[in-house]
């Protein structure tokens, strides 16, 4: 993916409503002759009650039409010539005209009316302003034949490495930037498409097995089997022999049904183990033993609330909605992902892959404390990229750079560059002091190599402690979105674990209570 170029609000919305830049200056003549078109058309617009009798308001009127749209025409001719691909001297011309077209304005403004002719004008400010439009039509008249010229000699006089890696640079980003084009067009018009190969290749990826089944004979003469994956490790072992080889392929066979969908019984030590021929019964789909509450809180908000049969609320929305619908479809949501959403330990930190609005892959590195210490700052196309940018970041984070900068509010941030210069990862948010952005540096150093990866499907449960120390959960959409929290906290992991699995297992089938 092409590495964006430059930051900012005008930035995003030239990304959002035109496109992705290639240069700086693209958006700059942007905005510039989009703001010379503004300022024109509103000095036309003022001209024409200038004409009303009103004796000096009238003069004022006109005097303001005539200077907005004299800086207007300079800008609507400035910006094209600044958002060519031209040399960095015409460029300069036409900032230099635009400058001069401007005092030439305030000049009129000095002299108008008393020195103003209906018939001549005022010369000096005329020509004043002249040189000006002379200076931006200049640049962009000159410049291209000078461009041309230079060719030329590269092909009668012979090579000229700096023209060339200049122009082979501008075709590189002129195909990043229709690529990029091409991609968002592809997104935007086959998204269902999309959706449907994600899922997919979702679904391919559990066939697609990395390991096999091996059954042997032991040196007891006993048959047993092993499950190894391709990089020689064993995964899982049949634990004990069977004494005929058709009792040992049973044993593969229960596993290979079983395993897939299976539900994972946490244990903290080892003698809580139960015993190994303790029956259970497997997981099956429950009558809900809860119920969404929704109420109007003192602000005149709607709010609702997941509360058990025996009067403890298990979760909360956490936030108001401005109408009872609204907070109906926030319990719509909860009903279809919190049965399926995974969590992740955070010990103390672990890192999340999911996906954004825009449809776009991200990662965070999030502290158990519920901040997020660090985040992929651009989106991938796919998810294994992301994924494979977290391995990247966890594998080599010794031999990655880290630069401590001031932005442009005065907040201290900071990057992580790779190998090859471009940026993988930054803070996400800005720090007070320099010695606090420094400190997220020496976090992430320490957590990263160690953290747990989870790969979001629509949304997660994230256990974290809070201030006071006690353990919380929250259920987080995949765009960022908090969708549910626990309302209370809980004096350990465990306990936030079993809150968890109480709104699993009774959200999905709840019933809403009027």
């Amino acid at each position: 993916m092409a590495q964006q170029t430059g930051s900012g609000i005008l930035y995003d919305i030239y990304r959002t409503r035109v496109g992705e830049p290639t240069t700086h200056d693209e958006v700059r003549g942007y905005w510039v002759f989009l703001t010379g078109l503004v300022l024109g058309t509103l000095g036309i617009v003022l001209f024409l009650p200038s004409t009303s009798p009103g004796g000096a308001t009238g003069l004022t009127v006109r005097e303001a039409s005539i200077f907005l749209s004299a800086v207007g025409l300079a800008m609507l001719v400035a910006g094209p010539v600044i958002r060519l691909p031209l040399q960095s001297w015409a460029n300069y011309a036409a900032y230099v005209g635009q400058a001069v077209c401007f005092v030439a304005a305030v000049w009129f403004l000095l002299v108008f009316p008393a020195e103003w002719s209906v018939q001549t004008g005022n010369q000096p400010v005329l020509v004043l302003y002249a040189l000006g439009l002379a200076s931006i039509t200049i640049g962009s008249v000159i410049a291209p034949l000078l461009a041309s010229g230079a060719t030329d000699d590269v092909v009668a006089g012979g090579p000229n490495p700096s023209a060339a890696e200049s122009d082979a640079a501008e075709v590189r980003r002129e195909r990043d930037r229709l690529e990029d084009e091409i991609e968002q067009a592809r997104r935007e018009s086959d998204d269902g498409a999309a959706a449907r190969a994600t899922l997919q290749s979702d679904v391919d990826a559990l066939y697609a097995s990395q390991a096999r089944f091996e059954l042997y004979e032991d040196a007891a003469n006993e048959w047993r089997w092993r499950f190894r994956h391709r990089n020689g490790n064993v995964v899982a072992t049949s634990g004990e022999g069977y004494t005929r080889k058709h009792n040992a392929q049973k044993g593969m066979q229960s596993v290979r049904r079983n395993a897939l969908g299976a539900e994972t019984l946490l244990v903290e030590r080892e003698a809580e183990l139960p015993p190994a021929d303790e029956r259970f019964e497997p997981v099956t789909e429950l009558d809900s033993r809860a119920a969404f509450e929704v109420e109007a809180d003192s602000a005149g908000e709607y709010r609702w609330r997941l509360r058990h049969d025996n009067g403890n609320i298990i979760g909360d929305s956490g936030e108001g909605y401005a109408s009872r619908s609204n907070a109906q479809r926030s319990i719509d949501r909860i009903r279809e992902t919190a049965g399926s959403a995974s969590y992740l330990w955070f010990d103390p930190t672990g890192f999340e892959v999911y996906r954004d609005k825009a449809g776009e892959w991200r990662w965070r590195f999030v502290h158990r404390n519920g901040n997020i210490l660090a985040d992929s700052g651009e989106g991938y196309t796919r998810r294994n990229d992301a994924n494979r940018a977290v391995e990247r970041i966890r594998d080599r984070i010794d031999d990655l750079t880290f630069d401590v900068y001031e932005d442009d509010a005065g907040e201290y941030r900071w990057r992580l560059r790779g190998g090859n210069d471009q940026i993988v990862a930054d803070s996400g948010e800005g720090y007070t002091a320099r010695d606090d952005a420094t400190e997220a540096v020496d976090r992430v150093r320490q957590y990263a190599p160690d953290a747990n990866v989870l790969d979001i499907g629509l949304a997660t449960f994230e256990i974290y402690e809070d201030k006071s120390g006690q353990h919380r959960w929250r259920l987080r959409h995949r765009n960022g979105n908090i969708l549910m929290d626990s309302g209370e906290g809980y004096g350990d992991r465990s306990a936030a674990r079993d809150g968890i699995e109480s709104v699993k297992r009774n959200a999905p089938t709840a019933e809403l209570r009027t």
